[in-house]
């Protein structure tokens, strides 16, 4: 009996000796890895922008519609059945032939009075050597004056005719080019008003031709905002992904009592945009003003609030709270602890932590 109480005393004094030896075991990992885990974790790489003053106004967002500055519906100028029509969507320099109208009619009436040119020009080459010749005779006494005065008659009459036959022969030519309706200027056909084999009367709409080089934005502003918009001043335009800004090149100052709005266009450049395309502007609504201002990308958009990280001397970031007001595509006004010229972490500042080592990247 007292042998068993001895051997399960040696056992359980040599399972306690075993938990001993883990428990140490355990307490030594934790006291070499723990601490260096700590001191060997790398700073987060981060890029960085300065706090500035800046003049910035209130803005609000208005629609507005991209057109061609040029963009004209070509109309028949004479009568005749229409033989081609430019296929939608052909680009056209100044002067291209966009359609075309019969002209047999006008060319065979043409033939016409060319001949009548000839036969004028006959007759007063006639009349103009019969002149000649009468005034050699009177010289002569052979005959009488009064056959000169009316052959020279004659001559001025034939030369008026020639004239009057001249000038039809020339507006019959013009109507004979006018049945090409050719590019007023460099575009585009985007419409087709007609159909060939139809036809058509002076004035009837053709062909529809745009410039899309030469673009600009029409808005519509409320007449209240525009003591703040003046010739030449950039404006951000938005076009869904599309990002960029138009010159204003001209204000129409003129409202009505219905609408109480004024016109506002501004120059884009073509090859970010397309004519019909809707847009948004940003028009300011108040004068300027100086503001402490960050980088849109260096706000932290939290749970407990809006956010920014400072970069301190030692390389580490410090969050400051931060209340936001007025901005424009870039920038925006912060209210908080921040001076002038700090850097604030606009790349990498997802998940920062107060006191968090950084390393500034440039780029």
């Amino acid at each position: 009996m007292r042998d068993a109480k001895e051997r399960a005393g040696r056992r359980l004094a040599g399972r306690l000796a075993a938990v001993m030896r883990q428990t140490s075991l355990v307490f030594a990992v934790l006291a070499t890895t723990g601490p260096v885990a700590a001191q060997k974790e790398p700073p987060a790489l981060v890029r960085v922008a300065p706090v500035s003053i800046e003049s910035m106004a209130p803005m609000t967002w208005v629609a507005g519609t991209v057109i061609s500055r040029v963009d004209a519906r070509l109309a028949a100028e004479v009568e005749g059945r229409l033989l081609s029509i430019a296929e939608v969507g052909t680009r056209v320099a100044a002067g291209d032939e966009i359609a075309r109208i019969e002209a047999t009619a006008l060319t065979l009436r043409a033939a016409e009075l060319a001949a009548e040119v000839e036969r004028a020009g006959a007759r007063l080459a006639y009349l103009q050597g019969e002149s000649a010749r009468q005034e050699q005779l009177i010289e002569r006494n052979l005959t009488p004056a009064s056959t000169l005065a009316q052959t020279r008659s004659d001559a001025r009459i034939a030369a008026s005719e020639l004239k009057v036959a001249e000038s039809r022969l020339a507006q019959l030519q013009d109507q004979i080019g006018r049945t090409r309706i050719r590019a007023p200027f460099a575009g585009k056909v985007v419409e087709r008003l007609r159909d060939p084999g139809e036809r058509v009367a002076v004035g009837d709409e053709v062909v529809r031709i745009v410039d899309p080089d030469h673009l600009e934005v029409v808005a519509r502003p409320p007449l209240d905002y525009l003591p703040y918009v003046s010739d030449g001043l950039y404006l951000p335009v938005r076009a869904g992904a599309v990002r960029g800004e138009g010159r204003v090149r001209t204000v129409v100052a003129l409202g009505d009592e219905a609408t109480h709005v004024f016109e506002l266009r501004l120059d884009v450049p073509a090859e970010a945009y397309a004519a019909g395309q809707t847009v948004r502007l940003a028009i300011p609504v108040a004068g300027q003003r100086e503001v402490v201002s960050v980088p849109r990308d260096a706000l932290v958009l939290r749970g407990d609030g809006i956010a920014v990280f400072v970069v301190d001397d030692d390389m580490t970031a410090r969050r400051v709270e931060v209340t936001t007001g007025i901005g424009n595509e870039e920038r925006i006004e912060v209210l908080g602890d921040l001076v002038p010229g700090s850097q604030v972490i606009i790349r990498g500042n997802e998940r920062l932590r107060p006191g968090q080592s950084v390393h500034v990247i440039e780029g």
